[in-house]
């Protein structure tokens, strides 16, 4: 499935977090979207998790148009997303935080016509299965039973992660996943970015400030600046692009 976002056009008030942004998340890909701080990354987001109505423009998903649903129903489309700030349930645990992240899927739908032979602590019982696998897969058996909040930061980002994959999507936005990481935390999460992507076949949109992490995972790279796009290509595209390299990459360089 295929992510489209066509003219998109976002303003508050007097001020416009994005014009007239157009770029394609092709399945199976990692597409990075950087820019400078209120370049309008986040606010792409938003657009298509519906947390914004965009006030011009067209989201589609797999040929589903997002703009029609409300935002609760986009997850079932099968696209998720984490945050810069990892909204958990700090005081349940680890555990119990990817079993809420499953909501969506205790209407017994996933089961088809066998639904109605289903009992519920069946399906509790498969949803825990598959929140063991994701606590496996990120690493995370020694605190599966710990409150969130008493997590470091880096492991609470982990966990915000897992909440988002254990709803099956198809499609993961990361919203700065690497922000408040070690270098040795950074060097992990590209490695698990890219087994996401392959073992998990799950696509990916990424917003990150970290330019070694996104040159490094991604197929192709989208530039915003002030809301507008002005670069798209291939990581060694980017890097030589002049307008990126004004815009963006040539103050990272500056802070380095």
């Amino acid at each position: 499935m295929d992510l489209e976002i066509r003219g998109l056009t976002k303003r508050f008030g007097g001020i416009v977090a994005l014009d007239d942004v157009t770029f394609d998340v092709d399945e199976g890909r990692i597409i990075g979207l950087i820019g400078p701080n209120g370049a309008g990354k986040t606010t792409v987001f938003n657009c298509v998790s519906r947390f914004y109505d965009p006030d011009e423009g067209a989201i589609s998903f797999g040929g589903v148009d997002l703009l029609r649903l409300p935002p609760h129903a986009v997850i079932r489309t099968g696209v998720a997303r984490t945050f810069q700030q990892a909204e958990l349930f700090k005081s349940m645990t680890v555990l119990d935080n990817l079993m809420v992240g499953q909501h969506t899927q205790l209407d017994g739908r996933r089961f088809g016509p066998l639904r109605f032979l289903i009992q519920p602590w069946q399906e509790e019982r498969l949803l825990r299965r598959r929140a063991l696998e994701l606590i496996d897969f990120l690493d995370l058996e020694k605190v599966r039973d710990m409150p969130a909040g008493a997590l470091p930061f880096g492991l609470q980002k982990k966990v915000d992660l897992a909440r988002a994959l254990v709803s099956n999507p198809r499609l993961i936005l990361l919203d700065e996943p690497a922000g408040g990481l070690s270098h040795e935390e950074l060097q992990d999460l590209g490695k698990l970015i890219l087994h996401i992507r392959d073992q998990l076949n799950v696509t990916v949109l990424l917003v990150e400030h970290h330019m070694d992490l996104v040159m490094g995972v991604s197929d192709r790279v989208c530039v915003l600046d002030f809301g507008r796009k002005i670069a798209e290509g291939t990581p060694t595209e980017v890097r030589n692009d002049p307008n990126v390299i004004e815009a963006y990459l040539g103050d990272q360089d500056a802070q380095a």
